[in-house]
């Protein structure tokens, strides 16, 4: 009989994988609480303290394989977890358990684990709370060596190449060398599309599907799977002509990138002669690379919050103007845009750290600009070689999670006494660089044109506008499937604030996921988005339904779409749009 589950999605340029399970059960166990005798205390200690060198042994392993062509930002992912294992508020926080509670290190070293996932599950930014990944895979690393598990069973193998890989999460040491030894694909019990494991596939071009819980009770090693990321499913025991119809969309999709490959230096211009400005979302400077090598016009949304993870002290101008320095060189005249830091409530750096802190609900605590203004000397440095770097190449400053207009004449302020000290101390700056908002919470949308008449651009976030718009948590696997681009209320901020900017001639974009997903693209269009930022390897994609659209018909479409937009489902809605 065949089976189907039904998980989330990785959305990658190959999303079809078909291939045997290799199904791995490594610390599906629990931990049990197990007391131990005051005698024992330094014996159990030793025998963490072993386990901690295994696991660091074993990752040095990994690191010393990787292949030299791997991308850099796949290869901090071991760099991190290497820290971690030296990190004294994980080890020295289990050597202190075992001794205080006379338990044994597998008991301690889980209650620690549950201590430093509760901080970073009261994180609000999206991108931090998902650090918890890394405490995660860490712990299960010592843990496999405590229990005397295999510790790298799918690392040994030698018959991976095409097989689909089946665990109850992935720590990037295996996903990476399991991508080098040929598997086509992930499937994982545990994570969402903003985990470790998720950016890992995106980056390798592994299709993926996650949050699939107990699927491992279902599956043999050896079977046949067919994964599809771009609906979340995975299929056993699939029939002969099941199984032929997916053999022919993958081929399908093989010969349609390399179609696309052709795409890369055409002008991204709509059929009737509309240009459209597509850009990439970057993290690190290393993804400039990836970024050209798909035709982006340039970086819509540059994120910098990784200059301050990892570490106890704050980056300081001149690391920022290094960054950005570095940036603007290997983008070789294109335009970059620099979103100010947005952190949350409880920071990943002991700098950031407010001792005390007791909120209740960190979502709509102190993040981005509200931090930013609440400490502005965390916000003056960035700012100031953000500034110096706009006289080294086309550089605009975004400021993230925008809500009125008071906040913005703060910011402008700010920005004002900084060009003035710039002036003082002969340093030079574009005073005209362009300075924008984001638009992400419904009153930035619904007040879209008192913004607009102070900013330069505007650019949209989806990610956060539809989670706070319908109060859904999108990394909460429990209601994320409520997580709707497609909901009235977001396709009417979205336009709200796309008429805003046209009526003031203001340009706005769109950094946000539905920039980047297909079934939007015509819609967005109609909608009058001229400027679209995107993971880059979303650009060529997207490059193709621009190019065979006509954004004048599109625009009329839309206001039909509009005009019965209450009457039946959107989503159906959104589907006819598309196929007339």
């Amino acid at each position: 009989m065949t089976l189907a589950f039904q998980g989330i999605g990785i959305g990658t340029p190959n999303s079809i994988a078909l291939g045997p399970a290799f199904v791995d059960i490594r610390g599906q166990g629990g931990v049990t609480h197990a007391p131990i005798g005051a005698d024992e205390i330094q014996d159990e200690i030793a025998r963490f303290d072993l386990a901690v060198e295994a696991a660091r042994g074993a990752l040095k392993r990994v690191h010393a394989q990787i292949p030299p062509d791997t991308p850099i930002e796949i290869v901090e992912f071991i760099d991190t977890h290497l820290l971690m294992l030296e990190d004294t508020a994980l080890i020295d926080g289990v050597r202190h358990i075992v001794a205080e509670q006379l338990c044994t290190a597998e008991w301690a070293l889980q209650r620690q684990r549950d201590t430093l996932i509760a901080v970073f599950d009261r994180m609000d930014d999206p991108y931090l709370r998902t650090r918890r990944d890394d405490i995660e895979h860490v712990v299960r690393q010592i843990q496999i060596f405590l229990r005397g598990e295999p510790s790298e069973p799918m690392l040994a193998a030698r018959d991976l190449a095409g097989h689909v890989v089946v665990a109850r999460d992935l720590m990037p040491a295996d996903a990476i060398l399991l991508h080098h030894r040929g598997a086509v694909a992930f499937v994982t019990e545990y994570g969402g599309p903003m985990s470790h494991t998720a950016i890992l596939a995106r980056s390798l071009g592994v299709p993926a599907v996650m949050g699939l819980h107990d699927i491992s009770r279902y599956l043999r090693s050896g079977e046949l799977l067919i994964v599809d990321s771009a609906s979340g499913t995975v299929i056993a025991n699939a029939d002969a002509q099941l199984v032929a119809d997916y053999r022919r969309r993958l081929r399908e999709i093989q010969v349609r990138q390399s179609r696309l490959r052709t795409l890369v230096d055409r002008p991204a211009r709509t059929r009737d002669g509309v240009e459209i400005r597509l850009q990439a979302n970057l993290e690190l400077a290393e993804d400039v690379e990836l970024a050209k090598a798909n035709g982006a016009h340039g970086v819509g949304l540059y994120r910098t919050e990784f200059l301050y993870m990892n570490r106890a002290d704050l980056p300081d101008e001149e690391e920022h103007l290094a960054n950005y320095s570095a940036m603007l060189a290997d983008l070789d005249g294109r335009p970059i845009t620099i979103r100010t830091l947005d952190l949350g409530v409880d920071k990943h750096s002991e700098a950031l750290a407010r001792p005390g802190s007791n909120v209740s609900n960190p979502a709509l605590g102190l993040r981005a600009i509200r931090l930013c203004l609440k400490e502005p000397e965390l916000f003056r440095p960035q700012v100031r070689a953000i500034l110096r770097a706009s006289a080294l190449g086309p550089v605009r400053l975004m400021l993230p999670l925008v809500t009125s207009v008071h906040e913005l004449d703060r910011v402008l302020a700010i920005i004002a006494e900084l060009k003035r000290q710039l002036d003082r101390d002969g340093l030079a700056y574009d005073d005209a660089m362009p300075i924008g908002a984001m638009i992400e919470v419904p009153a930035a949308a619904l007040t879209a044109h008192a913004i607009a008449r102070r900013m330069d651009f505007l650019s949209i976030g989806t990610n956060d506008l539809i989670q706070y718009t319908l109060a859904i948590d999108r990394l909460d696997d429990a209601v994320n499937d409520l997580f709707d681009p497609a909901h009235p209320a977001i396709l009417r901020l979205i336009r709200l604030t796309i008429e805003a900017g046209r009526a003031l001639d203001v340009p706005v974009g769109m950094c946000g996921e539905m920039a980047g997903d297909p079934r939007f693209t015509r819609l967005l269009l109609g909608m009058g988005l001229r400027e679209f930022s995107m993971q880059p390897g979303a650009l060529l994609d997207i490059k193709e339904i621009l190019l065979d659209s006509d954004a004048d018909a599109l625009a009329r479409r839309a206001d039909r779409l509009f005009a019965r937009l209450d009457e039946s489902d959107s989503t159906d809605l959104l589907a006819a749009f598309d196929a007339a």
